[in-house]
C-alpha cells in the first residue's frame, strides 16, 4: 500500500523426525534442518524486517550439557547475520577438524544450533519497540529441562495486563511491554504446575488448554520445551494464518503456505491449514498429534493477509487479489462514464499489481461485450470494424519507485517537497487535459502519501481527472490482532466522517459517543459494544469517499480527484474464506476489540497520542 503500516510477523517451525545422520546420508548435509529453517524465514522476509531470531532444542543430550539455544538479531539484515554466524562457527571448527562436517554426531555435540527442534521468527515491531530485547523467541530457563521454554509468534493480545495481574507477575520492562511476555508467562505457569504433578508424562495438551483459555486476540505461536516436546498453536477464530506439512522425516509449520511449498518442494494440496483453535504437538519421541485446544469460533481470518500482507505467490491469494480488482470494474466504468478511449489504468505500489490485472480483466470484459453488441447490431464498414477490433484498455506503467531515494531532510516543508520525488513518473503517456488517470492501490489507510506525494506527482502528467482506486474497503477502525493500526485519528475515513459531522452541524454525535464510552468505562462494560459505529452511521460509504477525495486533493493540483473503494460485498466475494473485516466494519471477533475501538476514540477526543490497547 502507498501508506506504510506495520506488517505481520512471521513464524517458522521445524521438527526433524530422524537423527541428524539420516539427513547427512540422504541429503549430503547434517545442516538439512537449519538450511530449511533459513529458507522458511527468507521466503517470509516480507513479514518482518525489524529483527529475527531462532531457537533450537537438542534431543537426548547428556545431563549437564546445554540443550536449548537462542540467537536474536535486530535490523533488516537480521536473518543473514544470524545464519552467517552459524557458518562462521562451522568454519572455525573446520580449522581444527577438517572433516568436521562429515560427522553429524560431532557437529551436534559442538555446534550450538545443531538440534532436532527449531523455531524461527521474523519481527515487525507492532508496538514500535525495535530493540533486540523485544525480538522473539523469548525464553524461560531452569535447571530442570522440562521447565525450559522458548516461544515465538505472530499475534497481538488485547488482555496482557489482565494476564500479568492474574499471574501476579512482575517481569522486566521488555517482558511486560510485549504480548509474548504475557503469553510465555502464562504457558510457563501451567508448565511448572504440570511438572510438579506428572514430571514423567508431561500433558502438553492440557497445559495449552489451561493457558490458552486466558488468551484474547489473534495469534499463532510456537513453543519448544527443554524435554523435547514442542507445539504450534492457532487462535480459535483463525485470525492469524498458519500452515503445516508433515511426512516421515519432518513436521513443519509457517505463516505462509508458499514458504513451505518452496522450501520442501511439495505441492499446494499437501500443505494444510492449521485448524482454528488447534495445536500441532510433537512429543520428544516424535509422536505427532493435531488436537483441539479451544473450541473453534466463527472463523474471522484476517482479510488484510489476502489483500496485502501475505505474498501473492499463494495460488488462492493470487486469485483473490485478481477478483478484488475485477470487482471494482463496474465502479470504475461508472466513474469514467464508460469512456475507456480516454482513460489510462495503472497501479501504485507494485504490491497492487495483481489487483490491477483483475481490474483490467473486468474492464476488458465490458469492452468485449461492447464490441459484440456493436458488431451484431450495426452495419459497420471495414474501417469501423478494424477500429473497433483494435480497441484495448489503455495500460501504462505510470510510476516507478526510486529505491535509492531517501528523504533525509526532516524539516517539514522541505521533506514534503522531497517526498514527491520518491516515485519517478513516465512522461508522454497522458494526453494532457483529455485523459483520465485511474490508479489502483492496495488500500488507503492514512492517505498521507497520496496527499503529499502521489497525487501531486500524477498531476504533473496533466490528466483531466485522477481516480484513486482502493482494492480494500474504507479502513475505519483500529486493529488489535496483529497490525499496528491503533490510533483512530490516523484513518482518513475517520477524519472524513468527523469532517462531515462538522459540515452538517452534527457535532453532538461526537460528544454523545464520547459520553457513552465514558459511561461504559465507569460501568466496566467498554467491551460490550463498539460505540464508534455511531460516527459513521449518518453517511453512506460514497459520501465518505467523496469527502476523502476532497481532503486528499492538494490545493495546487489542477486535475479533479476521485476516490473509489472496494465494497464490503466485493471483499466477501473475493475472499470468501477470510472474512476478518473488523477494521472495515467494526465487527470485532472478540470483546476486547470493542474495548480497543472505544478507547482509541476516547484517546482521539482527549488528544492523547497513544495506542488503544
Amino acid at each position: 500500500m502507498s501508506d506504510v503500516i506495520r506488517h505481520e510477523c512471521g513464524l517458522a517451525y521445524i521438527r526433524l523426525l530422524k537423527p541428524l545422520a539420516y539427513y547427512h546420508r540422504k541429503y549430503g548435509t547434517a545442516f538439512f534442518g537449519l538450511n530449511k529453517l533459513y529458507l522458511l524465514m527468507e521466503k517470509q522476509h516480507n513479514r518482518g524486517q525489524d529483527g529475527a531470531g531462532i531457537a533450537t532444542v537438542k534431543l537426548d543430550v547428556t545431563p549437564g550439557n546445554q540443550f536449548m539455544f537462542r540467537q536474536r538479531q535486530n535490523g533488516a539484515g537480521a536473518i543473514a547475520q544470524i545464519f552467517q554466524s552459524l557458518n562462521n562457527e562451522m568454519a572455525e571448527m573446520e580449522k581444527m577438524y577438517p572433516d568436521f562436517h562429515k560427522h553429524p554426531g560431532l557437529m551436534k555435540g559442538y555446534m550450538r544450533f545443531m538440534g532436532e527442534v527449531m523455531l524461527g521468527h521474523l519481527r515487525y515491531g507492532t508496538q514500535g519497540k525495535n530493540n533486540v530485547e523485544f525480538c522473539h523467541p523469548f525464553i524461560k530457563t531452569n535447571i530442570n529441562p522440562t521447565r525450559n521454554l522458548s516461544m515465538a509468534g505472530n499475534f497481538n493480545l488485547v488482555n496482557t495486563a489482565d494476564m500479568f495481574s492474574l499471574l501476579d507477575a512482575h517481569p522486566t520492562t521488555s517482558i511486560r511491554e510485549s504480548d509474548l511476555g504475557a503469553m510465555i508467562e502464562m504457558v510457563y505457569y501451567y508448565l511448572c504446575l504440570a511438572d510438579e504433578t506428572t514430571p514423567e508424562h508431561l500433558n502438553l495438551e492440557g497445559i495449552l488448554k489451561q493457558a490458552a483459555s486466558h488468551f484474547e486476540g489473534g495469534y499463532v505461536c510456537g513453543g519448544l520445551i527443554g524435554n523435547g516436546d514442542s507445539f504450534v498453536l492457532r487462535d480459535p477464530n483463525g485470525i492469524r494464518p498458519a500452515y503445516f506439512y508433515q511426512n516421515e522425516e519432518v513436521v513443519v509449520a509457517a505463516s505462509e503456505r508458499p514458504a513451505i511449498m518452496t522450501a520442501f518442494h511439495v505441492p499446494f494440496e499437501e500443505v494444510k491449514e492449521i485448524t482454528p483453535g488447534h495445536a500441532l504437538i510433537v512429543k520428544a519421541n516424535g509422536t505427532f498429534s493435531d488436537v483441539e485446544i479451544l473450541p473453534a469460533r466463527e472463523q474471522k481470518s484476517c482479510s488484510f493477509e489476502r489483500i496485502y500482507f501475505s505474498r501473492g505467490s499463494d495460488a488462492e491469494i493470487y486469485r483473490e487479489r485478481m477478483t478484488l480488482g475485477r470487482n471494482l470494474a463496474p465502479k470504475v466504468l461508472d466513474a469514467i462514464d464508460n469512456n475507456l478511449k480516454h482513460t489510462i489504468v495503472s497501479f501504485i505500489p507494485n504490491t497492487a499489481e495483481t489487483a490491477f490485472y483483475g481490474l483490467i480483466k473486468g474492464l476488458e470484459d465490458y469492452l468485449n461485450n461492447t464490441k459484440i453488441q456493436k458488431i451484431t447490431t450495426r452495419n459497420l464498414s471495414e474501417d469501423e470494424m478494424k477500429e473497433l477490433l483494435n480497441r484495448r484498455v489503455r495500460i501504462e506503467k505510470i510510476a516507478i519507485k526510486d529505491v535509492k531515494m531517501r528523504t533525509f531532510i526532516t524539516e517539514d516543508a522541505s521533506r514534503d517537497e522531497m517526498v514527491q520525488h520518491v516515485y519517478d513518473i513516465t512522461y508522454g503517456t497522458v494526453n494532457a487535459g483529455v485523459d483520465t488517470l485511474v490508479v489502483i492501490d492496495d488500500s488507503i489507510v492514512r492517505g498521507t502519501t497520496l496527499r503529499q506525494s502521489i497525487i501531486k506527482m500524477l498531476d504533473r502528467l496533466g490528466p483531466k481527472r485522477i481516480i484513486i482506486v482502493s482494492s480494500a474497503p474504507q479502513i475505519r477502525y483500529p486493529d488489535c490482532y496483529g497490525i499496528d493500526m491503533s490510533r483512530m485519528g490516523d484513518f482518513i475515513a475517520f477524519q472524513a466522517a468527523i469532517a462531515l459531522l462538522q459540515d452538517r452541524h452534527k457535532e453532538e454525535i461526537i460528544e454523545q459517543t464520547y459520553q457513552r464510552c465514558l459511561q461504559a468505562e465507569a460501568d466496566n462494560t467498554l467491551s460490550d459494544s463498539n460505540f464508534v459505529k455511531a460516527i459513521y452511521e449518518p453517511f453512506t460509504a460514497e459520501e465518505i469517499s467523496k469527502k476523502i477525495a476532497t481532503m486528499l486533493r492538494p490545493d495546487d493540483v489542477h486535475a479533479g480527484v476521485d476516490i473509489i473503494y472496494q465494497s464490503i460485498e466485493g471483499l466477501y466475494d473475493a475472499c470468501p474464506k477470510n472474512k476478518g473485516d473488523w477494521y472495515f466494519t467494526g465487527n470485532y471477533p472478540t470483546p476486547g476489540g470493542n474495548r480497543v475501538a472505544n478507547r482509541a476514540f476516547m484517546n482521539y477526543v482527549e488528544r492523547k497520542e497513544r495506542r488503544g490497547y
